[in-house]
């Protein structure tokens, strides 16, 4: 930025300027030592986190956080890393072949996600949904940029398929299912109090899978066929961020449920799915499935496990 001249200032003898000029180098002099002393203490380690700390004992024997650290990055580090990787590369191709991803699209297929296959999105929250279901739709465009589908085709798939595009309400859900009624009322009883439901769930329900999910079901409509109706039929008449009553479910179990989110039916006209069915038939034609990972070399991906 260029400044205009300031007559005041040519009026100040040499002197003077000298005189104003020795209280700054002094300034500076102390801010640069301390940024020095600042840069000395950033290099020398802090030995306080250097310690390994103990996170558990069990019968008097230790966990240390090294232990723990080193557990988790072996469970769940490498996909992590892969999901983040993968992301980063289709982000790359997206602003290589100038695909661009609309947040319609993205509630489009969220939608329809919901309708045909809720549960496969159960345990992730709403942001890392939209966030793969981004990445997910920048690979099925780069893939089908240069395939050739008909109108005639596209049309014929939709007036086929019609009622897949006639949205259900859909509920998300968490569950704590227990095996006597007893157990029910108990839990029932914790959770009018104030307990977590997500907390009981991991620790009683006896549904494995959703209890390590802290109950989280995903999404179930009436057309759910592979959860139980009683825990379906709940769901529609709970209102939402409530729990049901107690359910006496088929096998003989107990179960109780929490709506945590309750999603309207919404119908799609031929012209506002045109695209997701035309991206769906021209993925049909390709020989086989192609994953992320075959775009690395593309754009120079590397990481921590080698090749």
């Amino acid at each position: 930025m260029k400044y205009g001249r300031n007559p005041e200032s040519e009026l100040v003898s040499p002197r003077k300027r000298k005189l104003k000029t020795k209280p700054l180098i002094i300034l500076i002099g102390i801010l640069f030592a301390f940024n020095v002393f600042w840069f000395i203490g950033w290099l020398i380690p802090d030995k306080t986190t250097q310690v390994d700390e103990e996170v558990a004992t069990v019968a008097g024997e230790p966990i240390m956080r090294e232990q723990w650290m080193t557990a988790m990055e072996k469970e769940v580090g490498r996909d992590v890393l892969l999901e983040l990787v993968n992301n980063k590369v289709m982000e790359a191709a997206a602003e290589q072949y100038e695909i661009d991803v609309t947040d319609k699209e993205i509630d489009l297929e969220l939608a329809l996600i919901r309708s045909v296959d809720g549960q496969s999105y159960s345990g992730l929250d709403i942001k890392k949904m939209r966030k793969m279901i981004r990445s997910n739709l920048i690979l099925e465009k780069v893939l089908t940029k240069d395939v050739v589908v008909k109108d005639k085709a596209i049309q014929s798939h939709y007036d086929e398929n019609t009622s897949l595009y006639h949205i259900l309400p859909s509920y998300r859900t968490s569950v704590i299912i227990v095996p006597s009624k007893s157990d029910a009322k108990q839990t029932k009883e914790e959770l009018s109090q104030g307990s977590s439901f997500e907390v009981l769930a991991k620790e009683r329900s006896s549904d494995l899978s959703s209890a390590s999910l802290g109950g989280d079901i995903g999404y179930i409509n009436e057309s759910t066929d592979t959860i139980d109706k009683a825990i379906v039929s709940a769901a529609a008449s709970t209102k939402e961020g409530k729990n049901s009553d107690i359910l006496s479910l088929d096998d003989g179990t107990y179960a109780i449920i929490r709506v945590n989110e309750m999603i309207e039916g919404q119908s799609f006209k031929f012209d506002e799915v045109k695209n997701h069915i035309k991206r769906e038939l021209a993925l049909e034609q390709l020989p086989q499935s192609v994953s992320p990972e075959a775009f690395w070399k593309e754009f120079d991906a590397k990481w921590f496990y080698g090749k």
